[in-house]
């Protein structure tokens, strides 16, 4: 079969999560056969197995250039069109059988966003994901909270993780160990964990360090940050953490938490919609609030016993999100799609 999918991201150029997810989905359907030619405004992965196709944003209003300038793009030769980001305008003629999955809702991010520009940004986004909704052939979001902003919508299609990737092994870190992967500002709340991890955490537990798999940490003591890390890289760190850790505001699904817990590391979240699901509400991680934060990875830290129990229920819980099940559930999406074209 070929696919055209839409993504502006991409590990090469973001790290945003929706790019990683389409690049894993994309490298995964051409090792089953199909032809993948990702439309993107960067440029291509190095390990990329799909062709890309640089669509040109300039330098202001990028995010909203590149889904005008995608008209421009040529689907003709394709047999169906995957939108996951800005496909609001593709509704010209001549397109193919076309599937959009939403990855979370704008509308959520702006009520958790922080500034009113962001506030702003986001709240076109959300009409450009109701646009997105109402031309395509097919919707499924990659969770049920999701669904909830968009009536009508009720197709379930989870992100998936590459469990060959991201499995347990190697040996734990030496001394107890949180990992974070986010970003410090904004709705991960890499500061919020920064704080109480100085002010709660290393008074009880002084050989206690912090991993922030972050861009925009500052330097504190006992915390190491890691920019950019390759997937081999980060799937090392999870396997050598005590602790999971990622506290944020808003997830419309929580990739991180996955990984995580594919890796044999308990998870502790702070109460989102991503974690509420992925987690379901505590069965196969931690949730608690700003307040308990503190104390929890502390008795954590402190507790090989529960570290073990967590590790035990995220392990189960992580193979519901292999990468091989998205994909066949994907395939099954995109041949429903073709023949009621054709029909």
């Amino acid at each position: 079969m070929r696919i055209a999918m839409v993504s502006r991201y991409l590990p090469s150029g973001s790290k945003i999560g929706v790019g990683y997810q389409v690049h894993l989905l994309a490298n995964g359907l051409v090792e089953r056969g199909h032809q993948v030619t990702v439309f993107s405004q960067c440029s291509a992965c190095a390990d990329a197995r799909y062709e890309t196709v640089t669509v040109p944003v300039g330098a202001r209003l990028r995010t909203f250039r590149f889904a005008w300038n995608l008209r421009r793009a040529d689907f003709s030769g394709f047999d169906v069109l995957h939108g996951h980001t800005d496909d609001y305008w593709l509704d010209t003629r001549g397109r193919p059988p076309h599937i959009r999955t939403l990855h979370g809702a704008s509308w959520a991010e702006a009520r958790n966003a922080s500034g009113w520009k962001l506030r702003l940004r986001m709240a076109l986004l959300a009409l450009g994901e109701q646009r997105s909704v109402r031309i395509a052939d097919r919707v499924v979001c990659v969770s049920r909270d999701t669904c909830r902003y968009f009536p009508g919508v009720t197709g379930v299609i989870p992100n998936g993780v590459d469990l060959t990737v991201f499995h347990p092994g190697g040996v734990p870190e030496g001394v107890p160990t949180i990992l974070f992967v986010g970003t410090y500002e904004r709705r991960k709340r890499g500061k919020l964990l920064m704080e109480i991890f100085a002010r709660e955490v290393l008074p009880a537990v002084p050989e206690a360090q912090l991993w922030m798999v972050c861009e925009d940490a500052p330097a504190a003591p006992r915390v190491s940050r890691f920019c950019r890390v390759p997937t081999a890289e980060l799937a090392e760190l999870y396997r050598r953490a005590w602790v999971f850790c990622l506290p944020s505001r808003y997830e419309g699904f929580g990739v991180p938490y996955v990984e995580a817990m594919a890796s044999g590391l308990p998870v502790v979240a702070t109460p989102n919609p991503g974690a509420e699901e992925v987690l379901e509400g505590g069965r196969y991680g931690v949730i608690a609030g700003p307040e308990l934060l503190g104390a929890t990875l502390v008795r954590l830290l402190t507790s090989p016993e529960e570290r073990s129990r967590w590790r035990a229920a995220g392990l189960e819980r992580a193979r519901q999100f292999d990468r091989e099940r998205v994909l066949d559930c994907y395939e099954q999406l995109y041949a429903e799609v073709v023949a009621a074209a054709r029909g």
